[in-house]
């Protein structure tokens, strides 16, 4: 297992790295090379390909198990986070918990079910998908039609410290602002210079002043851009925003909210517009997930392994499986933190113990899907 993790991690696979991403699923199909599985590459001519693995079991509608990870890092090509290495305790390196960590138990759970000679009974569906941290732009659509056919859902992002498991997300908006000034020479600007920089300044302040954390909402100008000298007049300015909220309705009012912001023109004579890049409603602490959750929570006691219900502020895939009105719980992946930094790291114990939950988890609740169907 760590073998497989090692070679993966030190595969560099951005979002924007399509060659990388295809060496991943590569990878992967050479670690299933032995095992009773169909793999399937869903081609991209941008982005990464996209990998399915199946099991042979042949399936009526809504009855498979559905599985999904992704293979991108947040890392850039260029970085020099490149390395894995590994401690008495821990192993370090991009993405090795998010998500790599989660695609080798995954991988080694269908291996394990093999062996045991469990794997042609079972309908299962494994999806690896190369963009999830940039929005799932072309994986989106895959995923909810595999959610479509599916029974219930497990996600492998990574577990919390104390052995949190995902019933619940926020949503989020990703947005790009774009402002529109007019150029001109600093020296002779007056006070009416249409500033695109100053105009995004003032945009940048209310766009903040909608944080309101009592109510779960979070808004973030996470980058800006603009200007080509001190000495000019900025004619253009870009600024990408990031936010995050609990419900349904408070998407809605963010909605509203940010069209207010645009059509309030602060600097004259520039103009603004808005380009939502990438959307995902919340995902609900809903009955059937906390009964799913009630069900993996059984395995994890009967293998004395701590494991805690978690609404978490992230957004992942498993947003997308929740608004099929598929039962599905995240978080399944090994134990890790200070993920999208230079400090990743997984507890090392935690792949192997989250691989035996996850295995055990699919035959118990497959039977108690079926006891419930009889």
């Amino acid at each position: 297992m760590f073998r497989l993790l090692r070679e993966m991690v030190l595969i560099q696979s951005s979002s924007y790295n399509k060659k990388g991403i295809d060496r991943v699923v590569a990878l992967i199909q050479s670690a299933f090379k032995n095992n009773k599985v169909f793999c399937q590459i869903v081609e991209q001519k941008t982005f990464g390909n996209h990998l399915v693995v199946r099991s042979f079991h042949k399936s009526p509608p809504r009855t498979q198990v559905l599985l999904v990870g992704h293979m991108d890092t947040v890392f850039p090509e260029d970085t020099t986070f490149n390395w894995y290495k590994e401690d008495k305790n821990n192993s370090y390196g991009p993405g090795v918990i998010d998500m790599k960590g989660g695609l080798v138990a995954g991988i080694f759970a269908l291996k394990a079910l093999e062996f045991a000679g469990l794997l042609e009974k079972i309908p299962i569906t494994f999806f690896f998908n190369s963009d999830e941290e940039i929005g799932s732009i072309s994986s989106r659509k895959l995923i909810e039609n595999e959610a479509i056919n599916s029974a219930f859902a497990f996600v492998l992002e990574a577990g919390g410290r104390a052995g949190e498991v995902v019933t619940g997300r926020k949503g989020n908006i990703s947005a790009k602002l774009d402002i529109k000034g007019k150029a001109g020479h600093a020296a002779f600007a007056g006070k009416d210079k249409a500033s695109a920089i100053l105009e995004l300044a003032h945009k940048t302040i209310a766009f903040e002043s909608l944080n309101d954390h009592k109510r779960g909402i979070t808004v973030n100008v996470g980058k800006i851009k603009g200007g080509i000298g001190s000495n000019t007049v900025p004619e253009n300015s870009t600024a990408f925003i990031d936010f995050r909220f609990s419900s349904a309705e408070d998407k809605k009012y963010l909605e509203e909210k940010i069209k207010d912001v645009i059509k309030k023109q602060q600097t004259p004579n520039t103009s603004c517009t808005v380009e939502i890049l990438t959307s995902r409603l919340p995902m609900n602490q809903c009955t059937a997930n906390r009964e799913l959750f009630a069900n993996v929570k059984d395995v994890a006691k009967s293998l004395n392994l701590p494991l805690k219900e978690e609404f978490r502020p992230g957004v992942s895939d498993a947003n997308f499986i929740a608004h099929q009105n598929i039962p599905v719980i995240d978080g399944l992946g090994p134990i890790g933190g200070k993920d999208h930094s230079d400090d990743e790291y997984m507890i090392k114990e935690s792949l192997l113990q989250r691989t035996v939950l996850l295995a055990c988890s699919i035959i118990k609740c497959l039977k108690i899907l079926d006891t419930n169907r009889q």
